[in-house]
C-alpha cells in the first residue's frame, strides 16, 4: 500500500513539494517569531523598528505558508483518496468473479466506504499535523541556538514522552483493528435485520438473539474496544504534559538558584517550550486518528492486494469488442471436458455463502465439483438446463459464459478455444438473468434510445401502469419479486445480444404469466432468432424446449428431445 501511495503522489509531485516546503516555512517562521519576541522583551528601543519589521514579515511568512500547504495537502490528499477509491473500484471490476464471490459483501463495502472516509478524515488533518512538525522542529533549532545544554534536557524529557507515546500507540492500534474487525462483523448483524426482517418478526426468540447477542453484543464491543484504546492515548498524553512542565520547572528552578544565569536563555527557553506544547499536543491527540487510519490503509493494502489477480481482457486499456460483430460469426458454443472445482476457503469468514446468492456456489465450502462433461449448444437452440437444487445448474451457465474458467477442460466459440484476452469480447454474446440478479434502474446510451421499444416491453410483461422510462431510467423499481425479474427482463430484452440466458426465470410468476414465459415470451425470442438457455423446473413445460439436460451431482445424467406439446394442450394443462 505504501508503494501504491508513493505512486499516487508521484503523480502530483508539483503540489506535494509546494505544499510541503510552504508548510515547514510556515513552521519555521513560526519558531523564528518566538526569537524575534524573546529578543524584543530583552532589546532596548533602539532595535525595535529592524524587530518590528522582522516580526510583521514572519508573520506573512507563516500566514501565507499555512494557507497554501493546507490548500496544497487537502487538494493531494482528496485526489489520492479519489484515486483509491478508482483504483479499488477498477480492481475490484476486473478481478475474477469468483474472486468477488468469496468476499463477503458486508466486508468490501465497509472496506469502501468506512476506511476510505477514515483516511479521508485524517488527510484534512495531514497538513496542520506538518505545520505542527516544522513548528517543533523550528523550536528545537532555536533551542539549540539559544542553549545544547538545555536542549539535552529538553530532548530527554521529549524522547522519554515519545517512548511512552509509541507503547500507547501499539497498544492502541491493537485494539483499534479488533474494533474495525468488529464493524465488519456489525454490518452483517445491519444486514440481517433489514433484509431478513420478514423473518425476524415471525421468530421472537430470533429477534431477540440478534438484538441482544448479536448487535447489541457488536455494538458494545466497539464500545469498549476504542474506549480503551483512546484511554491509552489520553493517559500517555496526560504523562507527557507531566514532562513537560517538569521541564519548565526545572528552567524557572534554574534561573532562580543562579542569579548569573542568562535571563534571555532560560525565558526563551520557557517561552519557546511553552508554545511547543500546543504542536506536540496537536501530534498526540491525532495519534488516535492515525491509529486509525494505519489500520483502514492495512485493509485497503489487503482488500487491493486480494483483487491484484486481474483478467486479461478486463485490464485498463482493453478494448471492448463488438457483440454484433461476434453475432455474425457465432455457430456454436461448447464446453469440452470442462471440469470446475470450488477450492475450500482456508478462513471461514471468506466462505461463500448468502453473498453468493446462488445454491450451486453455496456447495463451494464443501468442495462441490462440477463435471467432467461435454455441452454444445447451436444457434438458436432452445435448451433448457433442470436438476435438483444444488447440483450444479448455475455452476454450469457461469462456465458457459466465461465468469467461471474450467479448471480441466476447454470453452469454445466455433469449435475453437477462448482465449483469456478474448473473453470479454466473448461475454458480449450474452445477456442474463441471474436466479440473484441485480435490477439497474439506469439504461445505458445505447438502451436510452430505445425507450419507445422498453415502453412496448413493459406492455407486453404487463408491468407498463407501474414503471415507464423517463430521462434514460425506469421511473422505478419499487415492485413485486416477479414484477422485478420482468423488469430485468426488459434490461435483457435492450440489450440485444444473440444469446439469452434465464436462470429460473418463472420462478417467482404467478402461474397465468409463468405460461405466458413458456407459451409465447420464450417462442417469441427463439423467432427473432435468440439462442435461449433457460434454468427450470417446471417439468410440464420442457416441451417448450428444443432439448433438456438434467444434472445430478455435477454431471449431465440425461440429454432428452421432447416431442413438442400443441399449445392447447399446455394451456390445459396448466388449467389442470
Amino acid at each position: 500500500m505504501l508503494a501504491e501511495l508513493l505512486r499516487l503522489l508521484k503523480r502530483l509531485w508539483p503540489i506535494t513539494v509546494l505544499a510541503t516546503t510552504m508548510g515547514a516555512a510556515s513552521g519555521i517562521a513560526t519558531a523564528a517569531l518566538l526569537a524575534v519576541t524573546n529578543r524584543t522583551l530583552h532589546d532596548g528601543a533602539a532595535a525595535l523598528p529592524t524587530l518590528l519589521w522582522s516580526f510583521a514579515g514572519l508573520c506573512v511568512l507563516a500566514l501565507a505558508g499555512e494557507v497554501i500547504s493546507d490548500i496544497g495537502n487537502n487538494l493531494v490528499g482528496q485526489r489520492v483518496i479519489a484515486m483509491l477509491r478508482k483504483n479499488l473500484c477498477e480492481k475490484i471490476m476486473a478481478a475474477p468473479i469468483g474472486q468477488i464471490e468469496q468476499f463477503r459483501s458486508h466486508r468490501l463495502i465497509t472496506a469502501l466506504n468506512q476506511d476510505i472516509d477514515t483516511i479521508s478524515s485524517f488527510s484534512f488533518m495531514f497538513s496542520s499535523l506538518a505545520i505542527a512538525t516544522a513548528t517543533i522542529v523550528g523550536c528545537l533549532g532555536y533551542l539549540f541556538v539559544l542553549s545544547p545544554m538545555l536542549l539535552v534536557i529538553a530532548l530527554v524529557a521529549i524522547a522519554l514522552g515519545s517512548i511512552v507515546q509509541t507503547l500507547a500507540r501499539r497498544v492502541g492500534i491493537r485494539r483499534f483493528g479488533a474494533a474495525r474487525e468488529a464493524e465488519d462483523r456489525l454490518q452483517k448483524h445491519y444486514r440481517s435485520i433489514t433484509e431478513g426482517a420478514k423473518e425476524l418478526r415471525l421468530n421472537g426468540q430470533r429477534r431477540s438473539f440478534v438484538f441482544e447477542h448479536e448487535l447489541s453484543g457488536t455494538i458494545e464491543a466497539i464500545f469498549r474496544l476504542r474506549v480503551r484504546a483512546a484511554n491509552v492515548f489520553v493517559s500517555a498524553n496526560a504523562f507527557g504534559s507531566l514532562l513537560f512542565f517538569i521541564v519548565v520547572g526545572l528552567m524557572l528552578t534554574l534561573q532562580t538558584w543562579s542569579p548569573g544565569a542568562d535571563r534571555t536563555i532560560i525565558t526563551g527557553f520557557v517561552l519557546v517550550l511553552l508554545y511547543m506544547k500546543g504542536p506536540i499536543q496537536e501530534i498526540v491527540g491525532a495519534l488516535p486518528s492515525i491509529g486509525r487510519a494505519q489500520v483502514a490503509f492495512q485493509r485497503i493494502a489487503e482488500l487491493s492486494a486480494r483483487f491484484s489477480t486481474r483478467e486479461p481482457s478486463l485490464v485498463a486499456g482493453h478494448k471492448t469488442g463488438s457483440p454484433e460483430r461476434l453475432a455474425d460469426v457465432f455457430d456454436t458454443i461448447a464446453l469440452a471436458g470442462a471440469h470446475y472445482r470450488f477450492a475450500r476457503p482456508q478462513d471461514e469468514r471468506d466462505a461463500p455463502a448468502a453473498d453468493s446468492g446462488t445454491s450451486d456456489t453455496d456447495s463451494a465450502g464443501s468442495g462441490f465439483e462440477l463435471g467432467p462433461l461435454s455441452l454444445t449448444i447451436e444457434r438458436g437452440e432452445t435448451l433448457f438446463i433442470v436438476g435438483e437444487n444444488g447440483c450444479g445448474k448455475t455452476t454450469l451457465i457461469k462456465l458457459l459464459l466465461g465468469l467461471y474458467q474450467p479448471d480441466a477442460g476447454q470453452l469454445l466459440l466455433n469449435g475453437e478455444a477462448v482465449r483469456d484476452e478474448h473473453l470479454d469480447d466473448y461475454r458480449q454474446l450474452f445477456s442474463a438473468v441471474f436466479s440473484d440478479y441485480y435490477l439497474f434502474d439506469t439504461l445505458i446510451p445505447g438502451e436510452a434510445a430505445l425507450t419507445a421499444e422498453a415502453q412496448k416491453y413493459l406492455e407486453r410483461l404487463e408491468i407498463a401502469h407501474k414503471v415507464s422510462v423517463r430521462d434514460g431510467a425506469f421511473t422505478t423499481t419499487d415492485l413485486s419479486t416477479g414484477q422485478r425479474k420482468r423488469l430485468a427482463l426488459v434490461h435483457a430484452y435492450l440489450e440485444r445480444r444473440p444469446v439469452m440466458v434465464l436462470d429460473e426465470w418463472a420462478a417467482d410468476q404467478d402461474p397465468t404469466f409463468r405460461r405466458i414465459f413458456y407459451t409465447e415470451i420464450l417462442p417469441d425470442l427463439k423467432r427473432q432468432g435468440k439462442t435461449l438457455i433457460v434454468i427450470s423446473h417446471d417439468d410440464r413445460y420442457f416441451s417448450a424446449a428444443d432439448r433438456y439436460i438434467r444434472l445430478e451431482e455435477g454431471r449431465i445424467v440425461e440429454e432428452v428431445r421432447p416431442v413438442r406439446v400443441p399449445a392447447a394442450s399446455q394451456v390445459a394443462a396448466s388449467a389442470s
